[in-house]
């Protein structure tokens, strides 16, 4: 049988809207679309460098709970609000992805409140950060 772990985190728009900040499927993780709201104080920060950190605090302690990290993601998909944002946002995303370079969707659509600059929503497979990886670079 299938092991499928689902991880809350107290956020009350997971509750209204029924859904779990993880789900794993037993190697197979998905983050759904996290914001940088910290989980303690609540607060999101105005400055879209500081909600990026925080949106991969939040997403580091999410793989955590289910005994992954950072260098097991695959897939990330970003929304920025604002397409200004992009540049700085994905500078931030560039350090924190150095030597994983997951397969990556970039987007800016609006997104649930104007408060929120950045979301990411992953797929991580368990056990990637240790896999032997073969890089191919394509050429003209």
């Amino acid at each position: 049988m299938t092991d499928i772990i689902k991880v809350k985190t107290g956020n009350v728009f997971e509750e209204k809207a029924s859904y779990s900040r993880v789900v794993a499927v037993e190697d197979w993780i998905f983050v759904s679309n996290t914001a940088g709201r910290h989980p303690v104080t609540k607060e999101i920060p105005e400055d879209v460098t500081a909600q990026t950190l925080q949106v991969f605090a939040n997403i580091e302690s999410a793989l955590h709970s289910v005994d992954a990290s950072l260098g097991d993601v695959v897939m990330s998909r970003v929304f920025i609000q604002n397409p200004v944002d992009t540049e700085v946002v994905m500078a931030v995303i560039g350090e924190k992805f150095k030597g994983i370079n997951p397969a990556t969707t970039v987007t800016c659509p609006p997104l649930g409140s104007t408060i929120y600059k950045v979301e990411l929503e992953l797929t991580a497979y368990r056990g990637s950060a240790k896999a032997k990886v073969k890089e191919v670079l394509l050429t003209q």
